[in-house]
C-alpha cells in the first residue's frame, strides 16, 4: 500500500487507551490477524511541544514496524496531511469490558492425568 506521499491515520485500542498515529505504510501482515504499520510520521518542526505526541515518539522511537491485532483496530483513513498524534485515556468506561479469552483450555474440560 506504499504510495508516494500518502499518509494514513491509524486509530487503535491499546490497554484502555485510544491511539491515533500517522504512518506512510500500512498493509495486511503475513502474521494472520494483524495489520502491519510502518514509517510512522511525527511532526519534527512543531513549535509547541505536545505531551501526547512526545510520549508516542518515545514509545515508538526504535520501532521499525508495528503489528497491530485486527480486533484492536478502530479505523484507518487515508488523509491529505498529517494531524497531531494522540493518546486518549478511555478511563473507567473500558473497565467493564473484558477481552475474549485466547488460548487455555475449555471450561468444561477436565485436567489431564499423567
Amino acid at each position: 500500500m506504499d504510495t508516494k506521499g500518502t499518509i494514513y491515520k491509524v486509530i487503535f485500542l491499546n490497554h484502555g487507551h485510544l491511539y491515533e498515529i500517522y504512518a506512510k505504510d500500512i498493509r495486511q501482515s503475513a502474521l494472520q490477524g494483524f495489520i502491519e504499520v510502518a514509517a510512522l510520521v511525527f511532526d519534527e518542526q512543531q513549535l509547541v511541544q505536545d505531551e501526547a505526541e512526545e510520549r508516542l515518539k518515545t514509545e515508538f522511537a526504535e520501532v521499525i514496524r508495528s503489528f497491530i491485532p485486527l480486533h484492536a483496530m478502530v479505523r484507518i483513513d487515508e488523509v491529505n496531511k498529517k494531524g497531531v498524534a494522540k493518546i486518549i485515556d478511555l478511563g473507567p468506561v473500558v473497565s467493564n469490558v473484558h477481552h475474549f479469552p485466547i488460548g487455555g483450555s475449555h471450561p468444561d474440560s477436565k485436567p489431564h492425568k499423567d
